[in-house]
């Protein structure tokens, strides 16, 4: 799946020297007999503004306490997971890391590779409640979130105007409604790039957003037992949405951000009026326009609520960018997550990476129409959970993608989805 990752080189900042390493050593220098401390933080950004924020943070760091001196080691994102996999089984690992959470950082925690994170007060406030609880097993923090990119709905205004549609929806029935309005008018609704499963696969776990409680969506995270009723009735809501057909033409063989024919694509160059995506989008639609330049009548909407449902109905998926300290690493490496967080840090980290940043002080930069309306959806959120993919794990993620494809495909049921997620747990 094409999301947010940054991509990175090595670069040390502090006591005004730059290591430039070759290697990717972890573990820190615990501490000197002079007090001095230097940290290992393994990151993925290689380049541009994303690696200018890192080095410019440690050195910000190191200004506010000599003492600690923060070496940014940059590897590429597609082989971060293997060396740091291996980092951790032989006691090497770095004091702080990029998590991608969910079932790797489950999976971190039962072995004992991470430390519980205790932030202070302010450090608190300034990650939110929503997010620290999408970093989080059990109430304990594992992971200190920077940004969060909420998925939703983006929308062309312009071919809402067309159809005549005022506002956008808000529940289940009312995106039906539009639906409709949209096909009456001659305009296909909704973008989808089933040919990549995984775009198909998010219509079902936003289903489950809705119908599961988070209480239920957190404990399927330890025992992967997909039992609740709620997981088949997303499905059947699912399967009933889909017989009001409101995808595009040949939405199985349509890819999802390769070309103008995928599903961003169509949105793009307003053929299709909506696309259920998430943070990246805007980019991905900017770089698939006529002109190659932002699409100006691009909106965002959170994904509907649904009468009945378990869940709470202003709940967000979205992918956390957050980072946690492993388990021998000093006290300090807390702390300098927590200097992140701050309102400098956090304006600074918006910028290079164009995200929405966790600290509400630091949101005023957020001005792009589709952002400032999902960052409000954001502020209000109870609960934030990452993509099911995630959360649960490769294996059961692949296998719940596969069943909602066949959902799509009119070749499965709704009770598949979560059997075949069951069968693909009990395997291992």
């Amino acid at each position: 799946m094409k999301r947010k990752f940054r991509g990175a080189t090595t670069v040390a900042i502090g006591m005004g020297v730059a290591l430039a390493a070759a290697g990717c050593a972890g573990g820190s220098d615990q501490g000197d007999a002079d007090g001095t401390v230097t940290l290992t933080v393994w990151t993925n950004s290689t380049t541009g503004p994303g690696l200018e924020f890192f080095t410019n943070a440690a050195k910000a760091y190191h200004e506010k306490d000599p003492n600690v001196t923060v070496s940014v080691q940059s590897i590429q994102n597609e082989d971060l997971d293997g060396k740091l996999q291996t980092a951790l089984n032989s006691s090497s690992a770095p004091d702080i890391f990029l998590q991608r959470g969910g079932g790797k950082m489950q999976a971190m925690v039962e072995a004992d590779q991470l430390q519980a994170l205790h932030l202070s007060d302010e450090a608190t406030a300034n990650a939110g409640e929503a997010a620290l609880a999408g970093e989080s097993i059990d109430g304990t923090v594992y992971a200190v979130p920077f940004d969060f990119l909420p998925e939703g709905i983006y929308y062309s205004q312009d071919l809402f105007t067309q159809a005549g549609i005022d506002g956008t929806p808000t529940t289940l029935s009312d995106l039906e409604a539009v639906v409709q309005k949209l096909k009456d008018a001659g305009i296909e609704p909704i973008a989808v790039g089933a040919k990549d499963a995984w775009p198909a696969a998010h219509w079902y776990y936003n289903f489950a957003l809705r119908e599961c409680s988070g209480d239920v969506m957190n404990e399927t995270a330890k025992s992967l037992a997909f039992d609740d009723a709620c997981w088949t009735k997303a499905g059947e809501d699912l399967e009933d949405f889909l017989a009001t057909d409101p995808f595009n033409d040949g939405f199985l063989t349509t890819p999802a951000q390769q070309g103008a024919g995928s599903s961003a694509g169509l949105l793009a160059n307003h053929k299709a009026a909506m696309e259920l995506m998430g943070g990246w989008d805007p980019g991905v639609i900017a770089s698939l326009t006529p002109d190659q330049k932002p699409l100006p009548d691009l909106g965002w909407f959170p994904f509907p609520t649904i009468d009945g449902g378990q869940g709470d109905p202003t709940a967000l998926l979205g992918g956390i960018d957050g980072y946690s300290v492993s388990k021998d690493a000093p006290k300090q490496a807390t702390e300098f997550l927590e200097f992140l967080l701050t309102k400098e840090q956090q304006e600074a980290y918006a910028t290079a990476f164009n995200a929405i940043p966790v600290n509400k002080d630091a949101q005023s930069g957020v001005t792009d129409p589709y952002n400032v309306s999902a960052l409000e959806a954001f502020n209000k959120s109870g609960f934030v959970s990452q993509y099911l993919d995630t959360l649960y794990g490769a294996n059961v993620g692949n296998a719940m993608n596969t069943a909602v494809v066949d959902l799509f495909a009119g070749k499965g049921s709704a009770a598949d989805i979560a059997s075949q997620s069951n069968d693909a747990a009990a395997k291992g």
